[in-house]
């Protein structure tokens, strides 16, 4: 018998897992997020210690190497069981601390609806907790795979706009939880069902946050369908020209700005002088300022993976250096430490970029931009400072070119999506090879190109300048959860 439970939790962790990860793009069942936390949470009721650690582990096994394998198609395998690896250990200790609240707390309370309600509160708490703690840290963290980038495409996207990734995350494992939990104590399971039915539906009618626009912009985002990654073999300024090449079309169309993805520019034209006039005669044909990307070493030696704003006129203007370089890809911590695991591996990261201090909104014609490279989008302190700095749009450039065919770039589109949701603003995605697309303030796509063809998109992007309550709210909602789950768990153990 003891078998049989031991094997049923497995089942139901591996089960769980696989849910979670078909939420995500690229196969976007976002219902199944809480089907996924459901029979997480079902599978540790009454459970013991090693089966919550087993279940953890598994779950959390499906979910994260099923979710990232992207990384294995240039890199192999070691870089991706690596960040697998530390991210599924991660999830077993939330794993561990939610089965915790469902099998202690529930004992401290005598009253049945103040019991279901407290624990499931408590256990969407420690879930969002996770997903915070491990979105900063190690490193600098890695914002993927939370729950709330699962809801980029469901009626429940809005609430992003009202409290932050961590709030939406919260309310999703609070749903599935609370269901759960009655499921546990009530025998009408039908009116159980139809209550938490219109529980959903009474948060899927909670309107977007009331934007002041303050009209248009014309947006040139240029798609160079480039061999832009890591190891693909191409000659010095091919990216570059690839972009040149679809912009020119655009001559004497109305455009206010064009802009180009990360690493488009690939020779510099702060070093390069014919860079610099390719860069100036395509913006004076066009009549507007190219944002483009290029790796930039200043006059100290210190490399930048950057963003610059190019005036017809007076060339260079504004520049923004990344916030965020990713630890291993653009710079390597302990570099002496990890070199002696994989030294090859480790020798690619031939450069170690340093984070800019500039700020991330620039004038682009007349218009404040707030500017993300690549994995900058996650961070929601950049997002913050760029609304509360102005900026009535957000350019995201990046490329996604060592990541191949992949889901990587539709997952990365998700998050964006909540993005341009949660700070209001129209985010206008534009990568070397795909998917880039324009997303107005409520997270509509207004144009958007397919992967890997070169192509260009000639939007009017909507300004807006006021902030959602979650740039307002966000870094309280975070500290929130988390007080939330420490109590729960405080709790279980003063019971104990």
């Amino acid at each position: 018998m003891l078998m049989k439970d031991f094997i049923r939790r497995l089942a139901l962790a591996a089960l769980a897992g696989l849910c979670l990860e078909l939420a995500f793009p690229g196969p976007s069942i976002w219902i199944l997020s809480f089907v996924g936390v459901g029979l997480l949470s079902w599978a540790l009721i009454s459970a013991r210690l090693i089966d919550a650690v087993l279940v953890g582990l598994i779950s959390g096994g499906v979910l994260w190497l099923g979710l990232i394998r992207w990384l294995t198609l240039y890199l192999g395998p070691v870089p991706w069981l690596a960040l697998g690896i530390l991210q599924t250990l991660f999830f077993a200790m939330g794993t561990l601390a939610l089965w915790f609240i469902i099998n202690r707390l529930p004992r401290l309370i005598s009253h049945t609806s103040l019991r279901v309600a407290l624990t499931a509160l408590c256990g969407a708490a420690v879930w969002a907790s996770r997903e915070v703690i491990t979105a900063s840290w190690p490193y600098g963290g890695f914002s993927w795979a939370r729950l709330a980038q699962s809801q980029s495409e469901s009626p429940l996207r809005l609430l992003v706009a009202w409290g932050g990734t961590a709030f939406l995350s919260f309310v999703v494992a609070l749903l599935s939880l609370l269901f759960v939990e009655i499921l546990r104590v009530v025998h009408h399971r039908k009116m159980m069902a139809l209550g938490w039915a219109l529980l959903v539906v009474g948060l899927c009618a909670v309107p977007a946050p009331v934007l002041t626009s303050v009209g248009t912009t014309n947006v040139l985002a240029v798609q160079g369908n480039s061999k832009a990654g890591l190891f693909d073999n191409r000659s010095s300024g091919q990216i570059l020209m690839d972009h040149v090449s679809l912009s020119l079309p655009y001559v004497g169309r109305s455009v206010d700005m064009v802009v180009w993805p990360e690493n488009a520019t690939d020779i510099s034209p702060v070093t390069s002088v014919a860079s610099a006039k390719i860069l100036t005669s395509v913006s004076s044909k066009i009549g507007a300022p190219i944002v483009t990307g290029s790796v930039i070493q200043d006059p100290d030696g210190t490399w930048y993976n950057t963003s610059l704003v190019w005036s017809p006129t007076d060339g260079l203007v504004d520049r923004y250096d990344k916030i965020h370089p990713v630890p291993f890809a653009e710079y390597m911590p302990d570099r002496a430490f990890w070199r002696q695991f994989a030294p090859e591996l480790i020798d690619l990261v031939g450069y170690d970029y340093r984070a800019g201090n500039r700020s991330p909104v620039v004038d682009v014609a007349g218009v404040p931009a707030g500017i993300t490279i690549c994995f900058d989008i996650t961070s929601e302190q950049q997002l913050r400072e760029m609304t509360t700095g102005g900026a009535q749009l957000i350019l995201a450039q990046t490329n996604n070119a060592d990541f191949g065919r992949t889901d990587e770039n539709l997952q990365q589109l998700a998050i964006t999506r909540l993005a341009a949701i949660e700070t209001g603003r129209s985010i206008v995605n534009i990568s070397t090879v795909g998917t880039s697309a324009v997303l107005s303030p409520t997270g509509t796509t207004l144009d958007s190109l397919p992967a890997y063809e070169p192509g260009a998109m000639l939007t009017s992007v909507p300004l807006t300048t006021n902030l959602t309550p979650a740039m307002l709210v966000a870094p309280f909602v975070d500290v929130a959860v988390i007080f939330v789950a420490l109590a729960g768990l405080l709790s279980g153990v003063r019971w104990r």
